[in-house]
């Protein structure tokens, strides 16, 4: 009988690689961010983020892993995850979620963030983004004080379903993963509860936690490009993540520019010190 897939613990000072390469990540989120209008293709704002991790003297993790043309996933409206970028152009309204990692010194991170282009075209949009960012939160909450990864999935469902009922689906055949010295490793990160209760959290543990929701069903199909996922039901999709490590002193958002401080400050969560501040 096969165990679980082992899971790779770091040290701390592998921990305070991964925090170089998610606070760079984070910044080029925030870059990108700021560049974010309409009129712009999907295109223009890869090739943004690949000169700016280039230029950081870091490597773009999503570009050529398994065959991937791009630095980052970027999913517009009814796209919910992996979308290519190229010609699509940015429109008033539109839901962009850009999805993105980089290395440094062969240490991964991994993040994403969803953006209302311009005004929003419903407070249906407004409400799927930010009950998506809150079920984010909830996850990273939950995985402070968890003795288990499924923890993670079951705080993120508890949310969502307190949130927004069923006006929203989670994208049940995806969900987070461990990371370091691969973008993918072990554990599965699920989004939602399962039976299995997962591995037990203990120091030296990175994972990538990812929730990602839909308007309406949660029903998907794959385009032809082999990547880019797309809800069925006629809503639009939402993707938030962030790379966390748990540490002896606490767990760390590696991808978040202040680490989480202030996100966990509100849900009642210390965070860990931060390497780049001591």
């Amino acid at each position: 009988m096969r165990g679980r897939p082992k899971v790779e613990l770091k040290t701390p000072e592998q921990i305070s690689i991964m925090r170089r390469s998610g606070a760079l990540l984070a910044r080029v989120h925030d870059m990108l961010a700021a560049e974010l209008r309409p009129g712009m293709t999907t295109a223009d704002l890869d090739r943004l983020a690949e000169a700016m991790i280039r230029d950081e003297g870091a490597t773009p993790n999503f570009l050529g892993y398994q065959g991937f043309p791009a630095t980052l996933c970027i999913s517009v409206n009814e796209e919910v995850v992996h979308g290519i970028p190229g010609s699509r152009v940015i429109e008033e309204g539109d839901v962009v979620s850009i999805d993105g990692g980089c290395i440094v010194e062969g240490w991964h991170s991994d993040a994403a963030r969803t953006h209302i282009v311009g005004a929003p075209r419903s407070e249906a949009d407004v409400r799927l983004v930010e009950v998506t960012r809150g079920a984010l939160g909830a996850g990273i909450a939950a995985l402070a004080g968890a003795r288990r990864v499924g923890e993670i999935g079951a705080a993120i469902e508890d949310h969502v379903e307190a949130a927004a009922g069923e006006e929203l689906s989670h994208l049940e055949d995806f969900g987070g993963h461990g990371i370091g010295t691969a973008m993918h490793q072990p554990p599965d990160v699920m989004n939602y509860r399962t039976r299995d209760r997962g591995p037990a959290v203990r120091a030296g543990m990175c994972l990538a936690i990812e929730p990602m929701l839909i308007q309406g069903p949660g029903d998907w199909r794959m385009l032809e490009d082999d990547w880019t996922v797309v809800a069925t039901g006629g809503g639009r999709a939402a993707h938030w993540e962030h790379s966390v490590a748990v540490t002896e002193q606490g767990i760390l958002v590696l991808t978040a520019a202040d680490a989480g401080a202030a996100q966990l400050a509100e849900l009642g969560v210390r965070i860990a010190p931060d390497p780049l501040q001591e």
